[in-house]
């Protein structure tokens, strides 16, 4: 006897009113029934040369709107389901197309909120709204309709579109376009506007100064200079990971900007922009997109449809989101804090470990299924009971890594230094094994004439928790005569971490003397993007900040170049006269290199009120770069007047280190409230304003308050290191909530430096390397 037909019931994740997932799901009809706030998703086909949008025709059955004209696909996220899978899926089950994840771009987030059929069905549904950007029209006779939710499908002219629904057409399914829906036409509209877009990218691009960077040679043997090369190609491979760290499709992006850069005055500025910032995002411009996915790479995909005759595939825009992704390519698009959260929580702790590594990626099995034509979003990998999973680095970048670990290899078997012969070849065993701890250390002990820094260390593009660490590289010539005169600073850390103004009870007894290496920059590549470094203090790893401390690396060739093309122009227009003179070189780079010494001191591993051992990095997440950035330079600030009144700096520092300081706010503040940098300066600024330590005059320019300036430096270094050493991310959000604003006297100094063109930072050349690898 036959089985009966039991028809499966689909169920929606509840959520809440703001659209968080609550942990319940019920079945969809209830649903709808009980009002439920709920997620789906909105996938529209644009064809680009006919400026038109794929509109469905509902079928006469469905219980919303049958009969009537509507988006392209869409359907309810099955609880448990991710957005972009359920994306590909509605596409591939309604209209028979078949895209990969780069095909979507996640325009916006739109909240619907109706009841129809007689109060009967209730809509409260939040819909991922995508766009899919094609060359040509889809053929009619491609598709593969689902005759139980289409009935017919045609293009239409957005345009016309827009006037059905602003007339309340009743063959259309209403959307209001004065309201949210009305960004999908604008969106489209503004990809055209060629001419307005050549004059902002010049804009854009005024702000970086082009400086040509250069080392002397002089000191390196032929064996060294030829494993210098060999530095310089390794270097450039950090380049093609941390492309793909940004954002899945931004190597594409990358290599189509530049194949297409001489075709016209607007393509050559978008390859040049896109250079400084290494992905569509601006950094100077809290990562507004300058570039939309018209600008991206076509890509032909002849299997996407059934196949018609004399109809070669759709051919596609590889997208990207306007709205830079928080978890970069690090984590799956579309997975949120509680997804992360749900997950780890049911692992075992060396799972957890591995999840909140450094040197993982996270993704979904579903999704690898997909892209592997396994189109069940049901089928996990063997032995698996979630959709996320982590992936060690040396995993996911294996085809770069080998490339990279061959190279340091020969490099390390023909440099003369025995502690950078150690490095190299500890490095390129690291960046194949995923442990990082051994090449660490040997960076930590290099003594070396040529400086080499490579490998994942920051963590600033992870804005979802700041756990995942992105692939750079530094390449340079040691200052002897400079590295030597910065003994002081390592020599003092201990004393340093003893006085710092905190409870006695957070400070550590075995601070390690961090080393200082001065450095003349010759190469960088990976996450250089946008404004660049002074200085690093590295590692990160908080086993390693433990047991042997951190080192620094003061690149003074950028310094001197952002002193003499930044700072000047900065103190002339916005430092009162009778304090010019006390902006100057020594003091911007003494407290550079104080800045990074005491990303060496204060909490790191800390105990939390539960008794459990955790690290700042942990506990504080997102907001830890932000933090970590205001407390260097604060509590630098703090520790220069500590040595000055031990007679171990001069004491001609003693008023320019604060007005160099202040000079300073403005550099870093124009980097943007979104970049860590510039939302711990402004952090410091506005707190220093309203503790009337800088004052601003009414002719628009600022001084220090010397009378005040010493006590407002100390009360926010104990505010930010008590936050840190207890952990308390809400006491971290509060403060960055109050004072990381752009407040008017803010605003009065950065619109009077744009005013003047001054430049926001510089856009290195480096033609040393230019010339060992010709």
């Amino acid at each position: 006897m036959a089985e009966p037909y039991i028809e499966q019931v689909e169920y929606l994740d509840v959520l809440t009113k703001t659209g968080k997932k609550t942990g319940v799901s019920k079945p969809r009809g209830d649903v709808h029934r009980d009002g439920d706030y709920h997620k789906a998703v909105h996938v529209w086909i644009f064809a680009e040369s006919t400026q038109e949008l794929l509109l469905q025709k509902r079928a006469d059955c469905k219980d919303s709107w049958p009969g009537l004209w509507d988006i392209s696909s869409a359907g309810h996220i099955s609880a448990g389901d991710s957005s972009l899978i359920t994306a590909q899926r509605e596409l591939q089950e309604e209209l028979g197309v078949i895209l990969p994840k780069d095909a979507f771009e996640l325009i916006f987030v739109f909240l619907e909120e109706c009841v129809t059929n007689n109060g009967k069905f209730i809509n409260n549904e939040y819909s991922d709204v995508y766009l899919v950007t094609t060359l040509e029209p889809i053929p009619r006779e491609a598709f593969t309709l689902q005759d139980t939710e289409v009935s017919d499908v045609k293009y239409i002219s957005f345009g016309e579109y827009r006037s059905h629904l602003a007339e309340a057409d009743p063959k259309y399914v209403p959307y209001d376009v004065n309201k949210q829906y009305g960004l999908l036409f604008d969106i489209i509209t503004k990809r055209e506007n060629n001419e307005a877009r050549s004059l902002v990218l010049q804009k854009q691009l005024r702000r970086y100064a082009p400086v040509s960077l250069t080392a002397e040679l002089t000191g390196l043997g032929d064996a060294d200079k030829e494993a210098l090369i060999l530095l310089v190609r390794a270097a450039m491979i950090m380049d093609e990971i941390f492309y793909l760290q940004v954002w899945h499709s931004n190597p594409v992006l990358r290599e189509w900007l530049k194949e297409h850069a001489n075709v016209s005055q607007l393509d050559n500025l978008k390859w040049m922009y896109y250079v400084i910032n290494k992905s569509p995002w601006s950094c100077l411009d809290e990562n507004e997109a300058f570039l939309t996915t018209a600008d991206s790479a076509v890509k032909l995909l002849p299997e996407a449809t059934k196949p018609i005759t004399g109809w070669k595939g759709v051919q596609y825009r590889a997208a990207f989101p306007m709205l830079k992704p928080s978890g970069a390519n690090l984590y799956p698009p579309d997975m949120d804090k509680m997804e992360f959260k749900l997950w780890t929580t049911g692992l075992s702790l060396d799972k957890q470990k591995d999840a909140t590594s450094f040197f993982t990626v996270i993704k979904r099995h579903s999704q690898v299924n997909w892209d592997n034509h396994i189109f069940d979003s049901t089928h996990l990998s063997e032995g698996s009971t979630h959709d996320l999973y982590s992936i060690p680095y040396s995993q996911e970048y294996h085809p770069f890594l080998t490339r990279v670990s061959d190279l340091l290899h020969k490099a390390g078997d023909l440099v003369s230094s025995p502690s950078l012969k150690r490095l190299l070849h500890s490095k390129a065993d690291a960046f194949l094994s995923n442990d990082y701890y051994d090449s660490d250390i040997a960076w930590m002990e290099l003594d070396s004439k040529l400086d080499v820094t490579i490998g994942p260390y920051e963590t600033y593009e992870d804005s979802l928790f700041g756990y995942k660490a992105t692939f750079e590289a530094f390449i340079g010539v040691r200052d002897e005569k400079a590295t030597a005169q910065l003994k002081l600073f390592s020599d003092n850390l201990q004393v340093l971490e003893q006085n710092l103004p905190m409870d006695d009870t957070y400070k550590s007894k075995d601070i390690i003397a961090a080393p200082i290496r001065v450095v003349q920059l010759l190469f960088n590549a990976g996450d250089v993007k946008g404004p660049q470094t002074i200085a690093f203090n590295l590692p990160n790893d908080e086993r390693i900040v433990k047991d042997r401390g951190t080192a620094m690396v003061i690149l003074k060739n950028v310094s001197e170049a952002k002193f003499k093309q930044i700072l000047n122009p900065i103190a002339d227009a916005c430092i009162a006269k009778e304090q010019h003179e006390l902006v100057d070189f020594e003091s911007f780079f003494t407290h550079t290199i104080c800045h990074e010494c005491c990303h060496g001191i204060g909490p790191h591993t800390i105990t939390l009120p539960d008794g459990r051992k955790s690290t700042v990095r942990l506990e504080l997440q997102d907001l830890h770069s932000a933090l970590e950035e205001a407390k260097a330079d604060i509590v630098g600030l703090w520790a220069l007047n500590f040595l000055i009144k031990k007679h171990l700096l001069p004491t001609s520092l003693e008023k320019s280190m604060y007005v160099s300081f202040l000079a300073g706010c403005f550099r870093s503040v124009r980097f943007g409230l979104e970049e860590a940098h510039g939302k711990g300066q402004a952090l410091q600024f506005n707190w220093l304003l309203e503790k009337e330590a800088f004052v601003f005059h009414p002719n628009e320019t600022f001084s220090v308050n010397f009378d005040k300036v010493e006590e407002a430096v100390e009360s926010l270094s104990r505010t930010i290191l008590t936050i840190q050493a207890k952990g308390d991310k809400e006491g971290a959000s509060l403060l960055l909530q109050k004072y990381c604003t752009m407040t008017k006297p803010l605003k009065v100094a950065l619109q009077k430096l744009e005013s003047i063109h001054v430049p926001v930072d510089i856009a290195p050349i480096f033609p040393v390397a230019k010339s060992l690898l010709e």
